[in-house]
C-alpha cells in the first residue's frame, strides 16, 4: 500500500512550534487503528436497518461491494492527502490548499457539523439497546437525563487526552466484538446458507438501505484531523487505514451472516431495527448473551463518541491555528486537548440528540456528501497542478487513474443526495447557507479586531512548500 517518497513535508516554521507540544505523547499505530475503527464503525450496532430495508442478500452484498465503491477510495485519498499535510485540520487543510481558504472554511463547517450530528447518534443507539432491559429509558425526562449524563462523562474523557482515548478504544473494541464471536460459535450448527439468498426486489426501501450503508462505511477521512497528534504519520497513517478497513468490513459482515443464517432467528424484516442484535443474542444463547451484547453496544457507542469528538475538536483546533476561527479554539489544556472545541462539539450533541435515529443519519449523510465532493476535487486538483509536491504515501495510479477512482463514489454521493427527503434537504441547505455567511462575518470581526485570531505567517503556501522541499 505504501509508495515511499523521500521529500520532506514543510508545515509550521520551527520558531512557531510550541515546545509544550513535544511533551504530549503521540498516538501509535495500534490505538490509531481502533480510533479509525470507531470513527467509521464501532461494530455491527446500527446495521440492522440494512436487513429491514432490503432483506438478507442485499444487506450482505452491500457490505461486500459498498466498501470497494466508497470506503477504499476514501481511505486512499485520506492516506495520500493526510501524509501530504500531516497537521491537525485534515481535510480543511487539503481543501484550503487546493481551492482557497474560503472553501476550506466551508469544508470545515460542513464536516464539523456533520460530525456533531453523527455523534448525536451514539447516545440514541446506546439507549435503544438498553431500553429493552430498562424500559424507563425509552421516553421522556429519564431518557434526556441519561443522554446528558452520557455526554458529560464521555466529554470529560476526551478532555483527558488522546492517549487515554486511544487505549480505551482498544479495550472497548475487543470487548464489543467478542460476543459476536461467541454468537457465531453457538449458531454454527444451525446455519442455513439458503437464508442468506432471500431477495425481494419489489419491497426494497432504497433510501433507508443506502443511507444505512453510507453511514456505516464513511468517515475514513475523520482521522486526518488528528494527523498532527500521530507518531510518524507518513508511515503510520496508511498502515492504520488499511488494517482498520479490514477490521470494519469483518465486524459488519460476520454478525450479519450469523443473524440472517441461524434457523432459530425469524427472517421477519420488520424485526430488524436498532438493537435487534441483542434479541438475536437472547434467541441463540440466552439472557446472559443478550446482556453481553447490550453491554458491548453501550461500550461501542462510548468508543464511537470519544473518537468522533476527538476528531471534531482537533479539527476546530487546526482551523484556529490557520486563522479560520478565533484564537481561543487553538488553546490546549494541560493534557494537550482543545477544551473550547470539545465544549462546542458536546453542546451540539446535546442539542441534536432529540432527533430520531433515521432523521439524524439522513441529515448527517447529506452534509457529509457536500464535504466529500470538495475533498475529491482537492485530491484531483493537487494531482494535476502540483504533481511534484511531496507525497510520503501516493496512491499508485496516475492522474487519470486518480480521476477515475473518484467517479464511483461521486456518483454514489449524487444518489444519496437525490434520495434525501424534502425536510432533510431544507435543513441541510440552511446549514450550508449559515457557513457561507459565517465565514465573511468572522473575517469582518478579525478586521475590526472584535475577536483575536492566530498569526498565519508560520504556514507556507503550496508553492512555498514545493520550493523548500
Amino acid at each position: 500500500m505504501r509508495q515511499p517518497n523521500n521529500a520532506e513535508y514543510v508545515g509550521l516554521e520551527e520558531d512557531n512550534v510550541s515546545p509544550k507540544l513535544e511533551s504530549f505523547t503521540k498516538v501509535s499505530i495500534v490505538p490509531l487503528v481502533f480510533l479509525i475503527f470507531y470513527e467509521v464503525s464501532g461494530g455491527p450496532f446500527g446495521v440492522e436497518d440494512s436487513v429491514q430495508a432490503a432483506g438478507p442478500l442485499l444487506a450482505l452484498l452491500g457490505f461486500i461491494i459498498f466498501p470497494f465503491i466508497w470506503s477504499v477510495p476514501e481511505a486512499l485519498v485520506t492516506a495520500e492527502l493526510g501524509t501530504m499535510f500531516p497537521e491537525n485540520g485534515g481535510y480543511v487543510v487539503w481543501v484550503s490548499s487546493a481551492l482557497g481558504p474560503f472553501w476550506g472554511f466551508q469544508q470545515g463547517w460542513m464536516k464539523w457539523l456533520s460530525g456533531v450530528i453523527d455523534n448525536a447518534l451514539y447516545p440514541v443507539l446506546f439507549l435503544d439497546y438498553l431500553k429493552s432491559a430498562i424500559p424507563i429509558l425509552e421516553y421522556g425526562l429519564p431518557r434526556m437525563v441519561a443522554i446528558l449524563g452520557i455526554t458529560l462523562a464521555l466529554t470529560y474523557m476526551n478532555y483527558r487526552g488522546l492517549t487515554i482515548v486511544g487505549w480505551v478504544a482498544i479495550l472497548l473494541g475487543v470487548f464489543s466484538l467478542l460476543p459476536f464471536v461467541v454468537m457465531g460459535l453457538i449458531a454454527l450448527p444451525e446455519l442455513k446458507p439458503s437464508r442468506w439468498f432471500v431477495l425481494d426486489l419489489e419491497n426494497v426501501d432504497w433510501a433507508l438501505y443506502l443511507n444505512t450503508l453510507f453511514w456505516n462505511l464513511n468517515y475514513w477521512d475523520s482521522i486526518s484531523t488528528l494527523a498532527g497528534e500521530v507518531e510518524n504519520p507518513a508511515r503510520t497513517l496508511p498502515k492504520a487505514l488499511f488494517y482498520a478497513l479490514i477490521l470494519v468490513v469483518v465486524s459488519y459482515f460476520f454478525p450479519l451472516l450469523i443473524g440472517t443464517g441461524a434457523s432459530s432467528v425469524p427472517l421477519d424484516r420488520d424485526l430488524w431495527s436498532d438493537g435487534y442484535f441483542s434479541d438475536i443474542a437472547k434467541i441463540l444463547g440466552g439472557v446472559w448473551l443478550r446482556f453481553w451484547v447490550q453491554g458491548a453496544s453501550a461500550l461501542s457507542n462510548m468508543g464511537m463518541f470519544v473518537a468522533e469528538m476527538s476528531s471534531d475538536s482537533f479539527q476546530l483546533l487546526g482551523m484556529a491555528e490557520r486563522g479560520m476561527l478565533p484564537e481561543c479554539f487553538a488553546k490546549r489544556s494541560i493534557y494537550g486537548t482543545p477544551p473550547i472545541g470539545i465544549l462546542f462539539s458536546a453542546s451540539g450533541v446535546v442539542f441534536l440528540s432529540w432527533l430520531s435515529f433515521q432523521e439524524i443519519v439522513a441529515a448527517e449523510n447529506f452534509l457529509y456528501c457536500f464535504g466529500m465532493i470538495m475533498e475529491f476535487i482537492a485530491f484531483v486538483k493537487l494531482r494535476i497542478e502540483h504533481p511534484e509536491m511531496s507525497r510520503p504515501y501516493k496512491v499508485p495510479v496516475g492522474t487519470m487513474g486518480a480521476i477515475l477512482m473518484c467517479v464511483p463514489p461521486s456518483l454514489l454521493i449524487l444518489v444519496v443526495l437525490a434520495l434525501a427527503s424534502f425536510k432533510v434537504m431544507v435543513v441541510s441547505l440552511f446549514a450550508v447557507l449559515i457557513g457561507l455567511v459565517l465565514q465573511p462575518c468572522l473575517k469582518y470581526s478579525e478586521k475590526k479586531r472584535w475577536l483575536r485570531f492566530s498569526d498565519r505567517s508560520g504556514y507556507h503556501s503550496v508553492d512555498e512548500r514545493i520550493i523548500e522541499a
